[in-house]
């Protein structure tokens, strides 16, 4: 055997050690999902494995998983928005304020978008021109927009009429069987289908890509950035805000203490679906998953009677685990 035919054995085998890495940490959030979907029907198997669980499991899926797509964005670009939950509780009391005073259900339904929206354009405002941190300004609106919510709502939950909106996350009656799951499942189906087309085949996905791997390589290149970033931050608080019309259907009321904790929900379903917190790296299919991955865990503790606390220390298990994985994604790399 020559000496280069010795020598490109061990990088032969190194380069296999690798790529078998690479594939486990691609399939990572689909197995991980698998293993607790598996470990919660052995456990439970007469509540958990059953078709109006999973119906349900994909209901509260809805509400986090819309937003992780706007969050998507967001870490993919190398920023962060901590104010989700709380700009979710402000749709629904927008929604709620508007159809009590006689405004109908679709227009109140897109005023509530636009408010959370709304909220997307300060943050880039902040971020590009006054030079802000994204986590500092959504820090700040964490506490702020729930106090604004709380202020519109009167410090007490905003009760309304019946409308069509309380359907979109209610289970099916026989008359719309047909349409297998309810149809905010079906609005979080076709955002996910969107956001991943645009991430994967227009400039735009590419210039968010840009900028999250190097954002001064990416100014160099061409790549506008401060408009770039108005569209990633608006996009992902408008995708918020149909979250928010889905939290409203969910609750069919406007309620300013809501979604209190979403965001490290929507965080770690992002990071969990492949996402780096350095961006550069993420999917829109991957942070499904991970959301997926998010409320089996937490059907799955209160089925077993767990408290909440032990539910809050699975979850900070899980966010640690995914912060491992990105750094082992990190470290594959480079």
């Amino acid at each position: 055997m020559t000496a280069s035919a010795t020598q490109s054995a061990p990088v032969t085998a190194a380069a296999g050690r690798i790529s078998w890495i690479g594939t486990i940490l691609k399939l990572g959030p689909v197995l991980g999902l698998l293993f607790v979907l598996g470990l919660f029907s052995v456990l439970t198997p007469k509540t958990f494995d059953t078709t109006n669980n999973l119906q349900l499991m994909l209901e509260q899926t809805a509400v986090v998983g819309t937003a992780a797509l706007g969050m998507t964005l967001v870490i993919v670009s190398g920023g962060i928005d901590l104010s989700v939950g709380a700009n979710i509780a402000l749709g629904t009391v927008v929604i709620a304020q508007l159809i009590n005073h006689g405004w109908p259900a679709l227009p109140a339904a897109l005023v509530g978008i636009l408010a959370c929206g709304t909220v997307g354009v300060f943050i880039a405002v902040m971020v590009t021109q006054v030079r802000l941190n994204s986590f500092i300004v959504t820090l700040g609106l964490w506490g702020g927009l729930r106090a604004v919510a709380k202020e519109l709502a009167d410090n007490t939950s905003v009760v309304c009429p019946d409308s069509w909106l309380d359907k979109l996350l209610q289970p099916l009656d026989k008359s719309h069987a047909w349409l297998v799951v309810p149809p905010g499942v079906w609005i979080l189906i076709i955002a996910t289908v969107l956001v991943a087309a645009v991430l994967r085949y227009t400039r735009f996905g590419r210039h968010v890509f840009a900028i999250g791997s190097n954002e001064q390589t990416a100014r160099l290149c061409g790549v506008k950035v401060n408009y770039t970033k108005l569209l990633i931050f608006l996009i992902a608080t408008l995708l918020v805000g149909v979250a928010g019309v889905l939290q409203f259907s969910f609750l069919t009321m406007g309620d300013p203490t809501t979604a209190n904790g979403y965001e490290l929900n929507v965080i770690a379903a992002v990071v969990i679906g492949g996402a780096s917190l350095t961006g550069g790296q993420g999917s829109a299919i991957g942070s499904i998953v991970g959301a997926l991955m998010m409320t089996a865990v937490a059907m799955g503790c209160t089925q077993m009677g767990w408290p909440n606390s032990r539910q809050e220390m699975v979850t900070g298990a899980i966010i640690i685990l995914a912060s491992v994985l990105d750094q082992l994604r990190h470290w594959r790399r480079t």
